[in-house]
């Protein structure tokens, strides 16, 4: 039975951070909770819990933490939108993303081999809309560790910096970063970054490395702050490495050689013909998940061996070589953008899609709310490694490699001024040997191109390895790998992904394995990664070196037309009837709609031309004043009489979709007329001239004799 645990005193820990008051509070709320905190900045509140399981988790070989993250609406004063549905449902692209964000800052900061289930839940109770709780959430999840039993090796704190107008500001606002070139995040052991997260707008290495130090000097009162927590007692675990002598004893100079095969599915079948081989010699003395990780363990080891020791990679090739690129473009003949790139035997085909404004994106989240015009979305199916799984939705790592590369294209996407459609990229991974989502943000670069969308320049990501001899002094002995491999991600101790265009950084995702990185080696990294880039934007651009000048024959053609703002109600029609009809006379939403803003701005698209400008020309006639002078071709619609002697006096001409005026008898032909009717009947078309505009009485005289003059002459 489980012990209860005693009531605890109420405490508060207090720093300042960029000049606001940071709290931390202890023994208020979740006192069940192997550990819990809330900690205020502004008014941005979040409560971190821990619960560490009491024994470890039997047949896994992996660390079991579970990070969540919960959005709450009521913590920004909202009730959903939605008529049917009012509570919290599937967490939203950006709570995925911060629970990502949370566990790659924690989970490098655990013995590896640690197998007790740790869940970490983040609730935001209350946000500001200033103070990012993603952030705030970082600091919280890292006090509540400390307090609990889990064998944390923290603290750990995060902060953000934002570039406007040449000079940084640290953790800005969410309307600063709007304008700012720069959305650098980064999380902070004492003395080394352990994960970061940036979006920039072509903006320099040298400039990145700047900011980094930045965050670092910032963050050390709120880590310092952690370190005054009382720390909870570390949980047991065993950490014997008698399993593998026996192993690498019992497989001797075997098990390197099957790690140098150079092909991937050759090697991989190798590999697992030895660790049959051991599952079968040593049945019986240890459990099947112990010596399935330990055999893994190994085969690792053997990789950082041979690389750290003689530089020797399991596929031949050197430190700073890029594998075998292909690229193809145009592939798909109906979708309206496409391209395939390979990189080794890693493979992303990505397919543009382009569509009205109306088809954006609508965002609503507890921080946000809005449109979203350009998604880049990442599909990872199983047959791309050669597994069997069942199909689901998107997985956490799904979302997070597709905001990956959409976030490394969106500095260079057009305004919507400048190109008003919706931009949505599909990247599906069709073989994966080591950094999808790069090879991903490559194909969206080329599939943008291929689509016609005039992107600032094209865009290309390379991932950067680490191998360490120490992983707590990681400058002792350590090799840097371009363009790493499956394997060389399992074995090493660093993901470095890194895109940007020839000019300057649009995207940098960092994770490791080990306790921080030294700032020395990162700025290495970087300099390799720019090498990197630069040699696959020429590849790139040699297949395709700008954007298309004209867009693929299914895309929808998109024109504007400008209005009276006063005049959207009209063009709109009580209940929708005007536009309605309109849409349905030209093919049908399926083929043509229409986007009307504030301003008056009308955006009609559609896949036929003649049907997008037959409806772009009736909402110039239908909006437009009529000017004295004008001749248009009309409909008579009507015999007009006078209602006392009954006599014709004149006929009514439609000379616009909502526009009728009056042709008087006296102006029907230049001799006297008796009867209307001997020379228009309705149905007729005529020529007729605007004589007279009456605004006042919304009246317009209209003459067939003055059009014919004018025709004559």
């Amino acid at each position: 039975m489980t012990k209860e645990k005693e009531s605890t005193t109420v405490k508060q820990y207090k720093t300042t951070l960029a000049g606001r008051d940071l709290i931390i509070e202890t023994g208020k709320l979740a006192q069940q909770a192997s550990g819990a905190v809330t900690v205020r900045y502004g008014d941005t509140v979040v409560l971190a819990t821990v619960v560490v399981g009491e024994e470890p988790r039997e047949g896994v070989d992996f660390f079991p933490l579970l990070v969540d993250y919960e959005e709450r609406l009521y913590a920004a004063g909202k009730i959903s939108s939605s008529r049917f549905i009012k509570r919290e449902g599937r967490p939203s692209e950006r709570a995925v993303l911060t629970c990502r964000l949370i566990d790659r800052s924690l989970r490098p900061l655990f013995p590896h081999n640690f197998r007790n289930d740790i869940q970490v839940i983040i609730t935001v109770l209350s946000v500001d809309k200033e103070n990012d709780p993603d952030l705030v959430s970082v600091i919280a999840a890292s006090s509540a560790l400390i307090l609990s039993p889990a064998p944390f090796e923290g603290p750990v704190a995060a902060g953000c910096l934002g570039l406007i107008d040449g000079k940084f500001i640290f953790n800005p606002s969410h309307d600063e970063l709007l304008s700012s070139h720069l959305d650098l995040t980064v999380s902070f052991t004492d003395d080394k970054p352990i994960m970061i997260e940036t979006a920039a707008k072509e903006v320099p290495e040298g400039k990145i490395i700047e900011g980094i130090k930045l965050i670092q000097k910032e963050l050390k009162g709120v880590l310092e702050l952690q370190k005054k927590l009382p720390r909870g007692e570390a949980a047991e675990f065993a950490q014997s490495d008698e399993i593998h002598q026996k192993i690498e004893k019992y497989l001797g100079k075997k098990l390197a050689d099957a790690v140098e095969e150079a092909d991937k599915l050759k090697r991989e079948a190798k590999i697992a013909d030895f660790e049959k081989m051991v599952m079968e010699n040593f049945e019986g003395d240890y459990k099947q998940v112990e010596l399935k990780e330990a055999f893994s363990q190994l085969v690792e080891r053997e990789v950082r061996r041979a690389i750290l020791e003689r530089s020797l990679r399991p596929d031949g090739r050197k430190l700073d070589e890029i594998r075998e690129i292909s690229i193809e473009v145009g592939l798909l003949p109906r979708t309206h953008g496409s391209a395939l790139f390979t990189r080794g035997q890693t493979q992303a085909l990505t397919i543009a899609t382009l569509g009205s404004p109306g088809e954006e994106q609508v965002i609503e989240t507890m921080e946000e709310e809005g449109t979203k015009r350009f998604m880049h979305h990442y599909n990872f199916p199983p047959f791309s490694t050669g597994e069997v799984q069942p199909l689901r939705g998107a997985s956490r790592r799904e979302i997070g490699h597709g905001a990956l590369a959409e976030k490394a294209l969106l500095a260079v996407i057009p305004t919507r001024e400048e190109f008003p459609y919706t931009i949505r990229l599909v990247s599906e991974i069709l073989s994966s040997n080591g950094s999808t989502s790069m090879a991903a943000t490559c194909g969206a670069s080329l599939a943008l191109m291929d689509a016609g969308v005039p992107i600032i320049a094209p865009v290309a990501g390379i991932s950067i390895g680490l191998m360490t001899a120490d992983e707590k002094n990681p400058k002792k002995d350590y090799k840097l790998l371009t363009d790493i491999q499956g394997i060389e991600d399992f074995a090493g101790d660093m993901d470095f992904k890194i895109a940007g265009t020839p000019n300057g950084v649009t995207a940098i995702q960092m994770d490791v394995k080990i306790q921080g990185l030294d700032l020395e080696i990162l700025e290495e990294a970087m300099k390799r990664a720019k090498q990197a880039r630069e040699a696959i934007l020429q590849k790139m651009q040699k297949i395709i070196a700008s954007p298309r000048s004209q867009l693929s024959p299914w895309a929808p053609r998109i024109k504007t037309v400008k209005i009276d703002p006063e005049k959207i109600a009209l063009l709109i029609g009580p209940g929708g009837k005007t536009i309605n009809k309109l849409i349905a006379e030209c093919g049908g939403r399926e083929i043509t709609s229409i986007d009307i803003e504030e301003d008056g701005t009308v955006l009609v698209s559609s896949t036929d031309a003649k049907m997008g400008e037959k409806a772009a020309k009736w909402i110039e006639n239908f909006t437009r004043e009529v000017e004295v002078g004008e001749i248009f071709q009309g409909e008579v619609t009507s015999i007009l009489k006078d209602r006392h002697t009954g006599k014709e006096i004149g006929a009514l001409v439609k000379i616009l979709p909502n526009r009728e005026g009056m042709v008087h008898i006296s102006q029907l032909a230049d001799h006297r007329v008796a009867n209307v009717s001997e020379v228009v009947q309705p149905g007729k078309i005529i020529p007729v001239k605007v004589i007279a505009v009456d605004k006042e009485r919304d009246r317009i005289s209209l003459s067939l004799k003055a059009a014919q003059e004018e025709k004559r002459e």
